[in-house]
């Protein structure tokens, strides 16, 4: 962990707390955004989440420093995380536990799988009928929920919220090796995933 980031936050008491969130707000709006249930964008603020997220966070930063065992970003995010699953539940009324990052209920919706595929269509297709963004929506999602669901988080965590690989080992709780070799691995499956959707193909050329 980074002694000088723990210091800081012992030292500097609830001003340190606020410097530091700072900084990593933007970070936290793209994962919120990311993350956040598509029926939820527009009854839910983003920035109300992470408000909510940070009076936790300030609440319980005795627990990080007594104990840091993972980068303070990524206990931040974690934090932030358990919010966001806080307020689906209160609002969509979803059951799961707040710890875990990859769902391992496979007969349940993922909801990775989700966010990736509605950050892909408005991403790579072009503004068109509502039908046909959910049908491109529909064969992205279900190509998708092939890939391996580690692979898939990875994949969330590197190239949707911009991690680098240290704290994407850290979220998952793999080694970095592992995390880097999942990475490219899943980026290849991403290529070949989308390669088998013409509508896709189409607007790429």
């Amino acid at each position: 962990m980074d002694d000088e980031i723990v210091n800081k936050l012992i030292t500097g008491g609830d001003a340190a707390v606020a410097e530091l969130f700072s900084e990593f707000q933007p970070r936290l709006e793209r994962m919120v955004e990311f993350r956040l249930d598509r029926r939820l964008r527009g009854r839910v603020d983003s920035l109300d989440i992470i408000q909510e997220a940070y009076i936790e966070i300030a609440r319980r930063i005795g627990d990080y420093t007594s104990n840091p065992t993972v980068a303070f970003y990524v206990w931040v995010r974690q934090i932030t995380w358990q919010t966001l699953v806080s307020v689906h539940r209160r609002h969509l009324g979803q059951k799961r536990h707040p710890n875990m990052e990859v769902r391992l209920n496979r007969k349940g919706p993922n909801e990775t799988t989700f966010s990736i595929a509605e950050a892909l269509v408005g991403q790579l297709t072009s503004p068109s009928g509502a039908a046909r963004r959910q049908e491109d929506y529909d064969e992205l999602r279900k190509a998708l929920s092939t890939m391996d669901e580690t692979d898939r988080e990875v994949l969330a965590l590197r190239h949707f919220e911009q991690l680098g690989n240290n704290e994407v080992a850290e979220v998952l709780g793999i080694g970095r090796t592992a995390a880097s070799n999942r990475y490219v691995r899943a980026i290849k499956r991403l290529g070949d995933v989308l390669a088998t959707l013409p509508h896709f193909q189409e607007r790429d050329s």
